[in-house]
């Protein structure tokens, strides 16, 4: 049975309304010990605390301790959800309804990035139920808030079960014709939230994809697809996240962060990836009815060795680069830009259906 608990992490104030407000944490917990903590303040997931094989308890996913670490560090993301649209929108403009939208360009005014400066990760959002295995928080983004035409009204239901299952379902609704593509953006270490690069390179990964998209050197799609079989990107098969990254850490990124063409059939949920920490016995499975899975190593978290201030998260943890690593569901970047990419335009009477489950648990013993 799993019992779930409130409690006030803290108090900040709501950009969408200037005014203060509590921020609420809703912990779920099984009789096996896996526990998942998630907020109000930007549906950030803060805690999922997993056995491994001899029942040690750990909390496996990056976060803070208070409203003041996710503020201080709101760039990075860690643990929060992303909309209206993650990732990159180039030049911050795109054709819709045979009109020009133009959103805001947030990123060095270049481009628009993870919904713009006020994204769904700042915004303090509404409890509308809580239920026996989870909770449903709600956040209605107004008509042209960033640039983006139509109200949208989001829920997700988070929802946690005894099989290990931590769910998360996203539905949206919108007024006006507008594009939605949502995702979360929480960090692992299957060893440990703060077990460092050393346990990383630990972890063993499977992609089922074989292609991703083709990037430039900013990140923005080039409206192609890159063929990934028999390369470093390529993880079809479960291979050493360690042995890869010393292939990629050379490359203009300096790790992994790719958007992967898992490409699932419409409306089923799949599973599309699987990361095994052998020293635990902890494995996490990724499934999901979205099209896209964004894969990345934390390139851009403190790099201590070359002298970066460290950055300190739950229990005093410091937080490294390539010392977590992120598997986010969504459609492709820039999709509204490339026609050939799946469309994320959502129109009125339509649902923006995204589901994903997060499988924990941990391999049995050998003896």
């Amino acid at each position: 049975m799993v019992r779930v608990i409130e409690d006030m992490f803290g108090i900040a104030v709501n950009p969408m309304t200037q005014k203060t407000d509590r921020v609420r944490r809703f912990t779920m917990t099984t009789e096996r010990g896996l526990s998942v903590s998630v907020l109000t303040l930007g549906a950030i997931i803060q805690s999922i605390k997993v056995p491994d094989s001899n029942g040690k308890i750990e909390d496996v996913c990056l976060g803070y301790d208070d409203v003041a670490g996710y503020y201080c560090n709101q760039p990075l993301y860690i643990g929060a959800t992303i909309g209206r649209v993650a990732d990159r929108v180039s030049s911050g403009s795109f054709k819709l309804c045979g009109k020009d939208v133009s959103v805001s360009r947030n990123y060095k005014d270049r481009y628009h990035f993870n919904g713009g400066y006020i994204g769904f990760d700042s915004c303090i959002w509404d409890v509308v139920g809580i239920h026996k295995d989870g909770v449903t928080i709600q956040h209605i983004s107004p008509d042209g808030h960033e640039g983006y035409p139509g109200e949208l009204t989001t829920n997700i239901n988070f929802s946690l079960n005894e099989s290990g299952c931590f769910g998360m379902r996203i539905e949206a609704r919108t007024k006006a014709t507008t594009c939605v593509n949502i995702t979360n953006h929480s960090y692992f270490n299957l060893a440990g939230h703060g077990a460092g690069k050393d346990a990383l390179y630990q972890h063993m990964l499977m992609i089922k994809a074989s292609q991703l998209v083709d990037t430039n050197l900013e990140q923005l799609p080039t409206g192609k697809l890159m063929r990934i079989r028999n390369t470093p990107y390529d993880f079809s098969s479960l291979s050493s996240l360690g042995k890869r990254l010393n292939q990629v850490t050379e490359c203009p990124l300096g790790g992994f962060d790719n958007s992967y063409c898992v490409d699932v059939p419409p409306n089923r949920v799949q599973l599309v990836a699987r990361a095994v920490h052998p020293c635990s016995g902890r494995f996490m499975e990724v499934h999901t009815n979205q099209p896209g899975l964004q894969f990345s190593t934390a390139n851009h978290l403190a790099d201590e060795d070359k002298g970066d201030v460290p950055n300190v998260g739950k229990g005093g943890a410091h937080y490294c680069r390539h010392g977590a690593f992120s598997l986010g569901t969504q459609k492709y970047p820039d999709a509204m830009n490339n026609e050939s990419f799946p469309a994320i335009v959502l129109n009125p009477g339509q649902l923006y259906d995204h589901q994903v489950v997060y499988r924990f648990g941990a391999c049995p013993k050998r003896i």
